[in-house]
């Protein structure tokens, strides 16, 4: 049973997730794994029907379901896109979803779908905009909408903010939660040279409701978030410094690139269990 985790909107310590995959639906069907909860990726279910929405009724009637998108596009300039909004709202009240979210980025321009997610520059403008936007989707969905950090590879010169203090503030004057990507913090650390640790003591900690950690590919002069292999040592060693500052979150694994078998993803979630703080243990922040 899950318990409550350290956040202002009292939402639940899940435990140890893993995202959920179509290469994994047969064993997942055959076998109802042990598994606290499943991530699901949320555009993979909205604007269609057929055996994904079965598929997932079925999961969602039998584990405890977190959304996350890829395509809100929360920092872009075209208006907010509701019918979208109304997808995602709908599918979040038909699987029973915990919380769902979307990253810090934007994703297009006039229409037109990048299929990445895309940086936003750091200043106050930017901010400004992402905060008003950000309010009016919560607004609409009736629940804090939960953000995840991007992995970036250049930095805008416009930039008169650190990307956690751009971060904090955002969660702070939008009241939106955070989805915490320690391989993300780890890969930024890397291309852009900051160190990862003085990231993590930014963090508002009461404001993070889940991490996320991932494999990724290390080229030497930088890394590339992957989401793909087996978690680096590196980034399990940020994780327990992460836990020691925020307390217990609930971790979900990312594996996207050459997925192996169900199992393997499983047991290479369940390593973030040696990382975890006792329960009640007291935290740096």
């Amino acid at each position: 049973m899950s318990t409550v985790a350290s956040n202002r909107w009292n939402l639940p310590d899940l435990g140890i997730g893993v995202a959920l995959r179509a290469q994994h639906y047969p064993h997942i069907l055959a076998r109802w794994p042990q598994v606290d909860w499943f991530e699901i990726l949320s555009e993979n279910y909205m604007a269609t029907g057929g055996r994904p929405l079965w598929i997932l009724d079925q999961i969602a009637e039998r584990y405890r379901i977190v959304m996350h998108g890829v395509s809100l596009g929360i920092g872009g300039t075209d208006p907010l896109d509701w019918e979208f909004l109304r997808e995602l709202k709908a599918l979040a009240a038909r699987t029973k979803a915990v919380w769902l979210g979307d990253h810090v980025c934007w994703t297009g321009v006039a229409g037109r779908n990048s299929h990445d997610l895309l940086p936003v520059p750091y200043d106050e403008r930017t901010l400004r905009h992402l905060v008003e936007r950000v309010r009016i989707v919560q607004d609409f969905l009736e629940r804090p909408l939960v953000l995840e950090n991007p992995s970036t590879y250049l930095a805008f010169s416009r930039s008169t903010l650190t990307e956690q203090e751009f971060i904090r503030r955002l969660a702070d004057d939008s009241d939106c939660a955070l989805l915490l990507d320690i391989n993300n913090v780890y890969v930024s650390s890397r291309n852009h040279g900051f160190d990862p640790r003085e990231y993590l003591d930014q963090m508002p900690w009461s404001r993070v409701v889940q991490v996320h950690m991932a494999g990724h590919t290390d080229h030497g002069t930088h890394c590339i978030d992957t989401h793909m292999g087996h978690v680096r040592q590196e980034v399990w060693d940020l994780y327990a410094e992460a836990m020691r500052r925020g307390g217990r979150k609930p971790t979900l694994l990312e594996w996207d690139q050459q997925i192996p078998d169900f199992e393997t993803v499983h047991e290479e979630a369940l390593k973030a269990l040696a990382y975890l703080p006792s329960e009640g243990a007291k935290v740096a922040s």
